[in-house]
């Protein structure tokens, strides 16, 4: 499942009704939002997650929320009315910090609890049996880490998530997002630091090849054009790339295209260029082709001429090899995505 994030340390005003509308619309399925942030003032997390939970069950989604030593109490809720919170649309706890293994336990009977991933032992979760804990309603949900330099590496994440494996549990990670970046640092809230300044989608594409079952965005919005890029992914399983046109040319590899089953090393190939009806292409711009150059083979290539190729790794200039455009920097990240069989589409970016 895919999830975003909703904090509520202001108002739940019109943008971020229309933001949660338009996440479920793309095939988003979950909410997180947390009642332990230092900034914020607990006194009104009460009101605001009784807007929040309203608007959840409105469209079909899921909440969890963080927690962590008494802030439930202290937003007036507490762990003897578990039912209060379900009646606000809350479907799950995620349970941090000074919670006993009894307590976690005994919620699990009713309702999802998601652990923290990283500090999760074997120990406690023999406790957890010890306590009857509900597993089929346990989860395991990685932190996101807002200052620079703190992100987990990929090693500690993957001998991390086969022990939460071996044991059952499903397990979920926050990737960043591009925009409502959150206070005080404004530098994205990625779990793992590699994915820091990532494109969002390119991290959550990432994330699926990491034994992760939930991906949430941690921040708390996308840039419209990059939650268009992810329904198109999630619906369609289909990656959008921006590009700048360079010649004339540039008509010819505008739209659909599919990567070839036999991909290739240095670059990727369309399989739909050969449906394309391409006139007779003479040499131009026969340049060096940088890691996102989109090229189409000229009339010296002989056979191949109007073959279409994305290119994966920096090359150099091939006189039978016209350049014809090039992917956008906020995309780049993107290519490394389209394996083979991936479907892709190719549309030229107006602004420079």
């Amino acid at each position: 499942m895919y999830g975003f994030s909703i904090f509520m340390n202001a108002d739940l005003d019109d943008r971020v009704r229309s933001y949660i509308k338009t996440m479920a619309s793309h095939g988003f399925g979950g909410i997180f939002t947390s009642m332990h942030i230092p900034e914020d003032d607990t006194s009104l997390y009460q009101a605001r997650l009784g807007v929040l939970g309203k608007l959840a069950k409105a469209h079909q989604l899921t909440l969890m929320v963080d927690i962590s030593g008494d802030a439930l109490e202290k937003s007036g809720f507490s762990f003897d009315r578990l039912d209060d919170l379900k009646a606000v649309g809350v479907t799950g706890l995620r349970m941090d910090y000074h919670i006993s293994n009894e307590t976690i336990a005994k919620v699990s009977q009713t309702m999802t609890v998601s652990l923290n991933a990283s500090t999760i032992t074997q120990a406690d979760i023999d406790e957890l049996r010890q306590y009857n804990a509900e597993f089929k309603n346990l989860e395991a949900w990685h932190n996101y880490y807002p200052r620079p330099e703190t992100g987990l590496s990929r090693e500690l994440f993957l001998k991390k998530n086969h022990f939460l494996k071996q044991n059952g549990f499903t397990v979920m990670a926050f990737v960043p997002g591009d925009d409502q970046l959150r206070q005080p640092l404004y530098e994205t809230l990625p779990t793992l630091e590699d994915h820091r300044q990532m494109h969002p989608l390119a991290a959550l594409l990432d994330m699926k090849q990491l034994s992760v079952d939930h991906i949430y965005i941690a921040d708390g919005g996308l840039k419209p054009f990059t939650s268009l890029q992810c329904q198109r992914f999630i619906q369609d399983n289909t990656l959008i790339l921006r590009a700048i046109a360079q010649t004339d040319d540039f008509q010819y590899v505008e739209g659909d295209h599919e990567n070839r089953q036999d991909s290739a090393r240095d670059v990727i190939r369309s399989a739909y260029a050969r449906f394309k009806t391409i006139p007779s292409i003479a040499p131009e711009n026969t340049v060096v082709r940088s890691v996102g150059a989109i090229t189409i083979d000229n009339c010296e290539y002989g056979r191949y001429m109007g073959e279409i190729q994305l290119v994966k790794h920096d090359l150099a200039a091939d006189k039978k090899v016209n350049k014809v455009g090039y992917v956008i920097d906020d995309d780049i990240d993107l290519i490394a995505y389209i394996g083979a069989g991936q479907k892709f589409i190719i549309e030229k970016e107006t602004k420079k």
